[in-house]
């Protein structure tokens, strides 16, 4: 019998392997990589399309993730010399296309990359912080190409007969420029803020050596230098009132500009004073330097190739391709990258109150697309906020606003630190220089034995993170002195002592600085949570502040409020539930019937850390810090008159609480709906003092009740914000009411349901409760694919949520599940008490009564206290908003 040929290799792993033959892999990564795809097909291709896309699409995305987990997590130890760049376009994709969905095919095969790689695969892998770099790359590219094409003919920009790039030279010297001082400045890749600074510094050598006819102006008529002198017109005074930029830092990279240049062309810097060349004609030339033979018509050819040669492989950046982004391949679009939390001009989505500025900078709210001109009669045009604008301006704020302040406390503060029962003014301060140090270390990386990353905070040069340490304390000092003003006229505040030695509290506040300092500069390095790891704080703990915080920095920039309302929706929907967060150190006293559950899953938070260890984390040496570095808990600063954490009051007396607490009713609903009510008179000393202590305004409550109170109907206001919306979406707004009700009985009665979960996955799952229940005609697809269509849709949270389980030994497991899954296993055992009590209160289609309600009687809004949220984003991927006319208009 003739032997059986051998069966064809499946066409994936043939088209795999073509793949990793075309681009060069090393036998050891395609090894690797075709394993990790045999392990992981199943999970990647047998499930639905990715993202709805074509299944052709869905493996192409699917075979580049797999091939740069392989490059990335393995191949870089062995030598691999295969960039994301190049996967991607081997690939036929876009860096956004990549970007969009790698979380969610991470996802599907989390277990089996765990299980090769480690428990921080997702962290070696540093595509959060490529995609935030590629963001940053895009929009500087964007307002480059603007203010080229503002300054610049357009004829410059025509494609010349035969050329084989729509690009002009001098456009991509500039561009090419800007990325070799990149490579020799570090401080130039750090945020935004720093990139359009050295954007605006190629442009003024641009305007000194570029021939004058390509310009688009001339010096008697130019609406773009308007900043005069004796001399002539002072294109650096001018660049910086046009783009928002700071003199002294421009000058400061144009120095180094200089430097740099000098070093990689060989050529002299000369002072422009001594250059007699048409370029400079009606030029003030005081302190600009020229360079001969950097653009002339014999050597601006050979610069150019010059630097386009430059590679710098030890960058970490290498992973892209940065000449791309001149172009519209691979780069994501404009409302792509201006997109995500953490950026300054996301939705404002919820807490509309919280975002609206009170006393915002009036400039703040501006943003002229050109000086006042004859041409223009003097009128201001009004330009979209984009990125770039956001962060000019609000880096404005911050250097003509905060950092004129004074880098220590004030009289003021001072007097009110000294108050206290004991001078605690050398205790703020050594404080401040502890936490903000942890944040941004200038100790380099070889220092203290790390390497430089894109998710390291090593990276920070010295000159860069002195100067955020700087700006973060200034801007803490004022805010701590207005909140000390504020408490001390609290008629239920007699002391301010236990305010301003608690140590969760401080810690908060800096937190919160420092994240807006990072938050204006768009840094790629440190993002948000990295300022909460930094600290030792949980989400619960800043969750606390943010309000504050707001309510007492009057002058705040209306985008920064946009962000802190964008990280607070962050903390209610998901981070505060997380395993490790303080709420559920304070749930066990507030709500002793929880208690059980969260020491069976381990929920609890650690100590926080002490600021003895927090030195000792980053080997940091602070004049006068005692050397007494203690981890236990009793020492902590915040725990003010009780030792015990909450976590080891759990510990101790978990069996007689709960057991008392099983006699104790439910709490009542009005504990909620009152929480505001309590908020306005409940002193910020209670919110941070220990769980146990009794609260000083009066009653029997503790100081806990109130803030978990306080936490539960910020809860409630941002569900029914996303209930109304969704179901207005659906079409089945007479709903709302019902399904929020629900939602609400959970939290007050079933709170366990939230832990380790999202918001949004219970959300979905009362929808379609109330539904099934009602006998509506909707689907859980309909309602999935509706909700796809919200702003804050992630794809997480429909198909991975987190179930507990035990196995036959006893050890607590987890695994996560789909959201059909959930709700069925879950969530109605859980619910069904809720849902039922609809049918028990008549809302099925074939209970109503016609005639229950007068005709022409208006309809009674379901959410009569909530505020108008407006204006509304209307759209997930274009900047959209909707706002209703008010009588004031």
């Amino acid at each position: 019998m003739a032997a059986q040929p051998p069966p064809a290799p499946p066409a994936v792993e043939a088209r795999f392997a073509e793949l990793c033959k075309e681009l060069g892999v090393g036998e050891g990564v395609a090894g690797e990589a075709a394993a990790l795809l045999d392990e992981a097909k199943g999970a990647l291709l047998g499930a639905p399309s990715v993202g709805g896309r074509s299944a052709k699409d869905a493996e192409r995305l699917c075979l580049a993730f797999v091939l740069y987990c392989a490059v990335k997590l393995k191949g870089r130890k062995e030598g691999s010399g295969i960039r994301l760049c190049e996967i991607l376009k081997g690939c036929k994709l876009k860096y956004d296309d990549f970007f969009k969905e790698m979380q969610q095919i991470g996802l599907k095969i989390e277990k089996i990359l765990e299980s090769r790689y480690g428990r921080d695969w997702e962290g070696h892998l540093e595509l959060k912080q490529l995609e935030s770099l590629v963001n940053l790359l895009a929009d500087a590219s964007r307002f480059y190409r603007k203010a080229y094409n503002e300054l610049f003919s357009s004829s410059t920009t025509d494609q010349e007969p035969g050329s084989a790039t729509n690009i002009p030279d001098y456009f991509l010297f500039g561009w090419n420029l800007f990325l070799m001082l990149r490579s020799r400045s570090p401080e130039l890749f750090k945020d935004l803020v720093s990139c359009i600074h050295g954007l605006v510094a190629v442009l003024a050598i641009l305007l000194i050596h570029v021939p004058a006819k390509f310009r688009s102006f001339t010096i008697e008529s130019s609406s773009h230098l308007i900043k005069q002198s004796e001399e002539g017109v002072d294109i650096i005074a001018s660049l910086c009132h046009n783009y928002h930029t700071s003199e002294e830092r421009l000058k400061e990279i144009m120095d180094k500009s200089h430097r740099a240049i000098e070093d990689f062309f060989g050529v002299k810097a000369l002072s422009a004073s001594k250059c007699k060349t048409e370029n400079l004609d009606k030029i003030d030339t005081d302190g600009l330097m020229c360079f001969n033979g950097l653009i002339d018509e014999e050597s601006f050819q050979l610069n150019l190739k010059k630097l386009e040669k430059l590679c710098d492989s030890n960058s970490w950046e290498w992973e892209l391709d940065l000449k791309l982004f001149l172009s519209n391949d691979y780069i994501p679009s404009a409302e792509k990258s201006s997109g995500g939390s953490t950026n300054l001009g996301c939705s404002k989505r919820a807490f509309e109150t919280l975002a609206s500025p009170t006393k915002t900078i009036k400039n703040m709210l501006t943003v002229p697309c050109s000086p006042p001109s004859p041409v223009n009669g003097g009128s201001v045009k009004i330009v979209q906020m984009t990125p770039v604008t956001s962060a000019m301006t609000t880096a404005k704020w911050l250097r003509e606003v905060i950092s004129s302040l004074p880098d220590k406390p004030s009289s003021k503060l001072q007097q009110l630190l000294s108050s206290c029962d004991r001078d605690l003014t050398n205790d703020v301060t050594k404080r401040v220089s502890i936490v903000l140090e942890a944040i941004f270390p200038t100790k380099s990386a070889a220092d203290r034995g790390g390497s430089i990353g894109l998710n390291c905070a090593n990276a920070f040069d010295v000159p860069w993170a002195e100067a955020r340490k700087m700006e973060a304390s200034k801007l803490y000092y004022r805010v701590l002195e207005a909140i000390c003003r504020a408490e001390s006229q609290n008629s239920s505040v007699n002391n301010l002592t236990p305010l301003l030695s608690n140590e969760r509290f401080h810690r908060c506040l800096i937190a919160c600085s420092a994240e807006l300092v990072l938050a204006t500069h768009k840094t790629v390095i440190m993002m948000f949570p990295a300022v909460l790891e930094s600290t030792g704080l949980t989400a619960f703990d800043l969750s606390k502040i943010i309000e504050n915080f707001v309510r007492h920095e009057e002058t705040l920039p209306r985008e920064l409020k946009r962000h802190l309302n964008s990280l607070e929706e962050q903390l209610l929907e998901s981070m505060a539930w997380e395993k490790g967060s303080s709420l559920y150190n304070s749930l066990i006293v507030a709500r002793p019937s929880l208690a059980s559950e969260i020491n069976r899953l381990g929920l609890l938070a650690e100590p926080m850390p002490s600021l003895d260890e927090l030195v000792a984390r980053q080997n940091v040496l602070v004049e006068g810090l005692p050397a007494t570095p203690s981890k236990k808990r009793a020492a902590a600063p915040d725990d003010n008159t009780d030792p015990r954490s909450p976590k080891r009051l759990c510990n101790e007396s978990r069996n007689t609480v709960v057991e008392r607490n099983l006699q104790t009713p439910p709490p009542k609903q009005s504990h909620i709906v009152s929480a505001n009510l309590k908020a306005k008179c409940h002193p910020l000393q209670s919110t941070f003092a220990s769980p146990t202590v009794s609260n000083p305004v009066g009653g029997n409550d503790k100081c806990v009740d109130i803030t978990v109170q306080i936490f539960f109907s910020k809860i409630l206001k941002l569900a029914a914000i996303r209930i109304r919306n969704l179901c207005e979406r659906i079409q089945y707004v007479e709903q709302t009411e019902r399904v929020y009700n629900v939602f609400k009985q959970i939290l007050d009665q079933q709170a366990a349901l939230f832990f380790n979960r999202h918001i949004d996955q219970i959300i979905l799952c009362c929808l379609y409760g109330v539904a099934k229940v009602c006998q509506l005609e909707l689907s859980f697809r309909e309602i999935l694919n509706n909700y796809k269509r919200e702003p804050q849709c992630k794809p997480e949270v429909f198909l991975s949520i987190y179930v507990g389980t035990r196995n036959r030994n006893g050890i607590l497991g987890s695994h996560h599940v789909d959201i059909i899954t959930f709700y069925n296993e879950v969530f109605v055992p859980a619910a069904k008490p809720f849902l039922v009590s609809l049918i028990a209160s008549g809302t099925r289609p074939e209970d109503k009564n016609p005639n229950s309600q007068i005709s022409g009687s208006p309809k009674p809004s379901p959410f009569p206290n909530l505020p108008d949220m407006s204006p509304k984003k209307v759209s997930s991927s274009h900047n959209v908003y909707v706002s209703p006319l008010r009588q004031t208009k």
